[in-house]
């Protein structure tokens, strides 16, 4: 394992899982640096020691805080970056920012989405953009959801790099009573899944919203596992086994919790929402709505067979009746 015991370590994000996060690396860290563009969020998080519109009920040392609206000042303070910025809106940030150079970086991504774009993969798209090698690109996974590690219920998180020995450090810095690490050096295979499942999820709220039971969400779910290993190994050939929780975990907590915002947002278009309406009411970016647009540009690439997630696109993005493109489904699933 690499010492970082002398590295500082900066969150780029403001949402609830930069927010929790942010709890995870602080009790690991004399000091954390943390970029939000919300310049009221962070007056009152050096103040008051919690983020006001993100699980507020994380408490933080504000001495260990080293909370900025300029992501610059964050980029040039620290050696490692963990950034945990809605996908839709990654590039945006940057660009706003005027970061243009971020060599001898490492950055551990906490995406779980497609840069718009450019339909690519965060750690592609901190390759290609700020030519950063892959050997210093990760990204941090589940199955994990924010509001369960600020209730500090026991949590895993898959750490990914194609250099274990930075995953190992990064993991040491994350894990703690209630969080327990796994390493994978599949970087791609661990993003995409991160990336599919959101779709995933949509799908598992859409017939969840249509009045489908347990029974279908189950072959379902289990036909999303099989499309995910055809896609991964589709884009990335190699030994990987997607019944792990990686993988698998992360499909399931994010199609069937309550907390999923991708399901929840499916079951309110199966219910006759509409897109625009259904992302305005919960307030909340749901990647996998984005996600289905990106993984249907790349399988465009790869043609590889994900009828589960081409459904996802067709009701999204072509206005197909979601109880129509449901009945099409199920006949191909049996």
């Amino acid at each position: 394992m690499e010492d970082w015991s002398n590295k500082k370590i900066g969150i780029l994000g403001g949402g609830s899982w930069a927010t929790a996060l942010a709890k995870l690396l602080s009790q690991s860290q004399h000091e954390l640096h943390w970029w939000m563009r919300n310049t009221e969020a962070v007056k009152h998080l050096q103040e008051f020691g919690h983020n006001p519109n993100y699980i507020q009920s994380i408490e933080f040392d504000k001495e260990k805080l080293r909370v900025t609206a300029n992501m610059q000042d964050v980029v040039d303070a620290c050696d490692v970056l963990v950034v945990a910025i809605p996908s839709a809106f990654v590039h945006a940030s940057f660009l706003e920012a005027n970061v243009q150079k971020m060599e001898g970086k490492i950055i551990f991504t906490a995406i779980k989405g497609i840069v718009n774009e450019f339909d690519s993969i965060p750690a592609r798209y901190f390759h290609k953009q700020f030519n950063i090698d892959y050997q210093n690109i990760g990204i941090i996974c589940g199955p994990c959801h924010a509001e369960e590690v600020a209730l500090e219920k026991l949590s895993y998180l898959t750490i990914g790099c194609a250099d274990l020995l930075k995953a190992e450090a990064m993991a040491n810095k994350l894990k703690c009573r209630f969080i327990k690490t796994t390493v994978t050096e599949d970087v791609f295979g661990t993003e995409l899944s991160a990336i599919l499942k959101n779709v995933y999820a949509v799908a598992s709220g859409i017939c969840h919203g249509l009045g489908y039971g347990d029974n279908f969400q189950a072959v379902l779910v289990s036909a999303a596992i099989r499309e995910i290993d055809t896609f991964i190994d589709a884009v990335h050939e190699v030994h990987r086994d997607v019944k792990s929780s990686a993988y698998l975990g992360d499909l399931l907590v994010t199609a069937y919790s309550p907390y999923s915002r991708n399901r929840t947002f499916g079951t309110m278009v199966g219910k006759g929402y509409s897109v625009k309406w259904a992302t305005i009411e919960m307030n909340m970016v749901a990647e996998g709505y984005y996600a289905a647009r990106g993984i249907h540009e790349i399988n465009k690439k790869f043609n590889a067979e994900i009828p589960i997630a081409e459904a996802v696109y067709r009701i999204l993005y072509e206005k197909i009746s979601p109880a129509m493109e449901m009945r099409i489904l199920a006949d191909q699933l049996a």
